[in-house]
């Protein structure tokens, strides 16, 4: 597989090459934005309205944690005038790709624009960061604030518009905010504990007030064994919680493990429904948008554990 994949990096330098230099790719005189992931691609959308051509590698049910470019990713890489990234090592396994393409297009990991006193740290090691930051809604306003940068540099034209669309935007993620404090702080505060399998939540826990614990760790490349869950089931019978929760780009066969165990030990836990953590719904659905994500969750958590 290694091999493989240094190939297709290869395979990558050698578009890139034939590309270094040329004028916006496409045929319409539009910018060409290739993300990785959906958030952002709803994000550019949201600011660069018709003035660009965007498109995400990573769909609906899709891990970045364990991405590997392919193929057909590099022909979009190479095709594409500005290239956003999240960053913070959460699309781990794209580090060369993307360490070779920055020399010849801008290449932006637009959550190290975040405020770095507002970065999440592992415990006991301080250069690990947490990439999650869109769980936090003012965290993904300043990498709305970033998008609008990127695009204004890249088409100066049209800054004033990109502006407007800046600002309505993250008017909406205010409102969707205010939502999420409202709606949380409706859960009996002893039940605010969110339970997943890996530890996507814990820019949700801080900003919105709720105790969260994963399984595995910030990566899903992370393993976890019987302690981990045997340490879950304490918290969750000690403490009387209802639910747990599964990801949709996570296989539910480690929460089950949770549920299982639980059940053993005399505690019923049910699942509490499937929340969206690094991936996003399907296009053209209400949870296909970083908004409707969001609101799901949201609406997910409380019902399940009020």
């Amino acid at each position: 597989m290694k091999k493989m994949f240094m190939a297709a990096v290869l395979m990558m330098g050698t578009l890139l090459s034939a590309c270094s230099g040329a004028e916006p790719s496409s045929g319409s005189g539009k910018l060409k934005v290739t993300t990785t992931i959906a958030q952002l691609e709803d994000t550019v959308r949201n600011v660069a309205g018709d003035k660009v051509e965007v498109n995400s590698l990573m769909g609906p049910g899709v891990d970045p944690h364990l991405y590997k470019a392919s193929q057909g990713d590099i022909k979009k890489l190479s095709e594409a005038d500005v290239i956003l990234y999240n960053g913070l090592h959460l699309e781990g396994k794209m580090g060369e790709v993307f360490e070779k393409i920055s020399k010849s297009k801008p290449v932006i990991p637009v959550a190290e624009s975040v405020d770095e006193d507002r970065i999440l740290t592992v415990e006991g090691n301080k250069n690990a960061h947490d990439p999650h930051v869109w769980f936090s809604i003012p965290n993904w306003i300043q990498v709305t604030d970033k998008v609008e940068e990127v695009l204004s540099k890249e088409m100066p034209e049209y800054k004033n518009e990109f502006k407007k669309n800046a600002e309505a935007y993250k008017a909406k993620l205010k409102e969707m905010d205010s939502y999420a404090r409202e709606q949380i702080a409706s859960i009996p505060e002893k039940s605010r504990v969110l339970v997943t399998a890996h530890d996507a939540f814990q820019y949700f826990g801080r900003e919105y007030g709720m105790e969260v614990m994963g399984l595995q760790g910030l990566s899903t490349d992370s393993e976890y064994g019987l302690k981990d869950v045997q340490k879950l089931v304490g918290v969750l019978s000690d403490r009387n919680i209802k639910a747990v929760f599964v990801e949709s780009s996570i296989s539910q066969k480690s929460i089950n493990a949770v549920v299982e165990g639980s059940k053993q030990k005399g505690h019923e836990v049910k699942i509490g429904g499937e929340l969206y953590s690094d991936a996003m719904g399907k296009s053209g659905t209400e949870e296909g948008t970083y908004l409707g994500m969001f609101k799901h969750n949201v609406d997910m958590i409380v019902s399940s554990l009020k």
